[in-house]
């Protein structure tokens, strides 16, 4: 334990007192051969029989001298105040006695060179505890919410720590000399420091990146673990495994990349004395062992089975503006800065890893996002803060009608202002479209705003909902929409309603609550709930208040969904992700006649989903000002395509997107499309009826696409454009097969040595999802020889099943209160009547078209 670099002395000969000196309170004390702060002290004896560990003394005792006779550069007392006295209160005087008489007095003041314990930080002394991460996997459930901190506040456990400085290390220090000038107060040890260094770190912390060389430790999942003695050190987190070069010609600039979620490399931030030895570990096993001194001397170190670099060009605060360069002003946006070994830089005030990259959703933090292993800052066009001196990656994204900018500038040493310049390529709005995320969670209302602005989104949608016993944003309705200054980003406050077996409905435009949000039990509702009311009631309600009702995340015809399109209450359906069965129940409701415009939304939930990153452009006529009542009816209208990226474009016979083609008869149409994206592009296909009849595509990747079919038309049908990755179902474009994010994050342990989840799938997005880039439009509707008619039996005795299905589960399976002992919110006598009611009219509708089709 005792090293030659510092000395602790034994001064138990002078002892005078035990631990009764603390008046029977209890102390976590040690004694013998110590290590604070990764210092040698001995406290007390040797002899375990010794019962007088301290040195204590008050102002009516005479002074006492310690005998040193040996040199040293400097001498770290460990001391503490038995009582309370008033700031700046001369506790004693510390005299230092050399052989020539000659002598150093040093004043001991309350709260500059001692103080009470437990207690805070001093002036002119230092704590007795280091720093102490929290562990990220593990801990405290009352520090569950602080993990993103890393680490937390530490104070005087037993002791200070005051170090005085020898201005004449070359002669020995005779003795010291204790002369007390009132309050109580004691030594408890004294050492002596050899080396040319003050004892405690006084350089801030700096970037240390660690690679791991052993081919089998390379492939472990675990994050590596530091020790530090002397000093402090930060969680490690793992840097990117690409090259600087493969980094900036990825095709998805500005939307996030690999995940590298394996151990090496890595770095973390450290502040160390030269004397303290860093010892790195992989799953509890020792890999390495190195004197900090040595790596500041030499810049890098090394053994079998890992390497350290000390990777510190110093540093600036840099002044950023991003300049629209068409408007010539600052433009909001998203910004990540790293070094050219992938170390973040983020601006000041935002994440260097959302959440510390922790294996848990992040809910209710705005400004950051992370995609994959980027973690951007929501910016209004400035931003400052800590950039290194070299190379700097700037990586800057704003929606998908800005060109992203991925590259590299050099900061100066004294450089403290950065310009960065960001261009549109696409200006859909003034073509008449406006884009919109129909379904955000957990962000606060003015969060949504500056993000939908860092994203050149117009409308957000961000919904109350209700999830067991947990209520959000509640205290952000207002009943009317946020607008930015600008007036072109607007944020509605609304409702997510969801029911377990039922579904869930999205009420956009509501002036007031409609409630109850959840019903019918978990996750939804609380614990017991019971079925309180209906999909259908939530949507008349709605639109009682000239509200918009849409229902989200479709992947079946299922549930009250059935119902609800029977009698014309849904007036959009949303895909938050591009999976079969998504595109299946959307074709299957247009075959069987019922018009439906297509809603693209996030579903966000958490801090690694961008809002609008699936969103939807409406086309508003031309004599129409934006604003969210006319956005919401051009929805409604059908003037509608999705996107991840690309802007797809259709007409027919020269009609856009969302109108109804006339023919009298049989007969060719003329359809064309296009879709043009900053991300690549593998395949546009047309649409009729559910059915691809005509496509083009990339093999490796394009800008934009077109196509041009004449399509002969034998009746009644609709067209549509979409467009995506090399294989539109499978894992080349979409994310049907892997789990969100919640249940994603467990897998990474899972995985075997071979398998790696953060791998880059053609065509898709970085979010927890990892959804695929594509879009969709909304149909063109072709009535041939009379009124538009679409009719399919098989789906209209599919639906007519669901909805006898349902009314058998109000009937005999849906928990109920029992009748009498309850009022319910509807005031209705007949409960069951009023749950079946809607479903009651769905059938009758259904027979109808049943009938009129045969």
């Amino acid at each position: 334990m005792v090293r030659a670099d510092y000395e602790p002395l034994d001064i138990s000969s002078y002892c005078n007192a035990g631990h009764e000196i603390f008046d029977g309170q209890h102390q976590e004390l040690i004694y013998g051969n110590v290590l604070i702060r990764g210092l040698p002290f001995l406290i007390g004896s040797h002899d375990q029989h010794n019962t007088d560990n301290f040195v204590v003394s008050n102002g009516q005792d005479k002074n006492k001298t310690i005998v040193i006779g040996k040199k040293a550069k400097v001498v770290i007392i460990a001391h503490r105040l038995l009582e309370e006295c008033t700031h700046n209160a001369t506790v004693a005087k510390y005299v230092f006695n050399r052989p020539d008489s000659s002598r150093t007095e040093c004043p001991i003041n309350a709260n500059f060179q001692i103080g009470t314990v437990p207690g805070p930080f001093l002036y002119d002394a230092y704590i007795d505890s280091k720093a102490k991460l929290l562990p990220r996997n593990e801990g405290n459930w009352d520090d569950s919410g602080r993990r993103p901190m890393e680490a937390l506040a530490t104070f005087s456990k037993n002791y200070h720590l005051w170090v005085w400085e020898n201005p004449n290390p070359e002669i020995s220090i005779d003795s010291l000399e204790i002369i007390p000038a009132g309050p109580r107060f004691l030594i408890s040890a004294i050492t002596l420091g050899h080396v040319d260094e003050f004892p405690f770190p006084k350089q801030g912390s700096r970037p240390t990146k660690i690679t791991i060389k052993d081919p089998s430790l390379k492939k472990k999942y675990s994050a590596l673990e530091l020790e530090i003695d002397r000093g402090d050190v930060s969680y490690t987190q793992s840097l990117p495994d690409e090259t600087v070069e493969e980094f900036l010609t990825e095709p998805n600039k500005g939307w996030g990349s690999p995940q590298n979620i394996r151990s090496s490399p890595s770095y973390a931030n450290i502040s160390a004395t030269s004397s303290a030895t860093l010892k790195i570990n992989s799953d509890n096993e020792r890999i390495g062992e190195f004197k900090w001194g040595n790596l500041e001397e030499n810049g890098s170190l090394e053994n079998s089975k890992a390497r350290i670099e000390l990777v510190d060009p110093g540093k600036n605060w840099v002044r950023v503006v991003v300049i629209d360069d068409e408007s010539n002003r600052p433009v909001p946006c998203r910004i990540h800065f790293r070094s050219k070994e992938g170390i973040p830089y983020q601006p000041y005030g935002h994440h260097n890893h959302v959440n510390s990259n922790l294996g848990t959703d992040n809910f209710d933090i705005g400004g950051d996002v992370r995609l994959g292993q980027i973690t951007y800052a929501y910016i209004d066009g400035t931003c400052e803060g800590w950039l290194p001196r070299e190379e700097v990656i700037v990586d800057v994204a704003r929606g998908f009608e800005y060109e992203p900018i991925r590259t590299k500038v050099r900061i100066e040493p004294g450089q403290q202002d950065l310009q960065i310049r960001i261009k549109r390529w696409s200006n859909m709005n003034s073509e008449g479209w406006f884009s919109g995320d129909s379904h955000v969670h957990f962000l606060s209302s003015q969060g949504a705003l500056t993000e939908a602005q860092g994203e050149d989104l117009n409308v957000v949608n961000l919904l109350q909902s209700q999830w067991g016993s947990l209520f959000t944003n509640t205290e952000d309705f207002i009943g009317a929409p946020n607008l930015a200054r600008s007036g072109n980003n607007i944020v509605y406050v609304s409702q997510e309603n969801r029911q377990h077996m039922m579904g869930h409905l999205i009420l956009w435009g509501l002036k007031k609550p409609v409630m109850p949000w959840g019903t019918d039990g978990l996750g939804e509702a609380e614990i017991g709930g019971t079925l309180e009311t209906t999909l259908s009631d939530w949507a008349d309600q709605c639109h009682d208040q000239g509200g918009t009702v849409i229902a989200p995340h479709i992947g079946s015809f299922n549930g009250e969904l059935a119902a609800l399109t029977a009698t014309g209450r849904v007036q959009g359906m949303e895909m938050v992700r591009m999976h079969k069965q998504a595109h299946e129940a959307y074709y299957r409701a247009l075959n069987c006649g019922y018009r439906m415009p297509l809603v693209g939304g996030t579903d966000k939930m958490s801090a690694d989903v961008t809002v609008g990153l699936s969103r939807t452009y409406a086309h508003l006529p031309k004599d129409d000002e934006f604003n969210y009542d006319n956005w919401c009816k051009a929805v409604t209208s059908g003037k509608t395509f999705i996107s991840s990226g690309p802007m797809i474009r259709l007409s027919v016979n020269g009609q856009p997107i969302g109108s109804t083609v006339e023919i009298s008869s049989p007969g060719t149409v003329e359809i064309e499309a296009s879709a043009e994206s900053i991300f690549p592009l593998y395949r546009l296909e047309i649409v009729l009826s559910g059915k691809v009849i005509g496509s083009t595509d990339s093999s490796t990747g394009t800008r934009k696409l077109t196509l041009k079919e004449k399509v002969f038309v034998s009746g009644h049908t609709w067209i549509a454009a979409r467009c995506g990755g090399p294989d539109y179902f499978t894992a080349g474009n979409l994310s049907s097969a892997f789990p969100p994010s919640w249940s994603r994050k467990s897998i990474w342990k899972n995985l075997g040595e071979d398998e790696d989840y953060s791998i880059p799938l053609p065509s898709t997005h970085y979010d927890n999802w990892r959804r695929g880039i594509f879009a969709h439009t909304s149909p063109i509707y072709i009535a041939c020889g009379g009124d538009w008619w679409m009719f399919d039996e098989v789906i209209a005795k599919d639906m007519l099943s669901v909805i006898n299905g349902s009314i058998h589960y109000i009937q005999n399976t849906s928990i109920q209160h029992k009748h009498g002992t309850v009022t319910h919110h509807h005031g209705k006598d007949n409960h069951i009547q009023y749950l079946k009611q809607p479903f009651l009219e769905a059938r009758e509708a259904i027979e109808h078209r049943l009938h009129k089709g045969s």
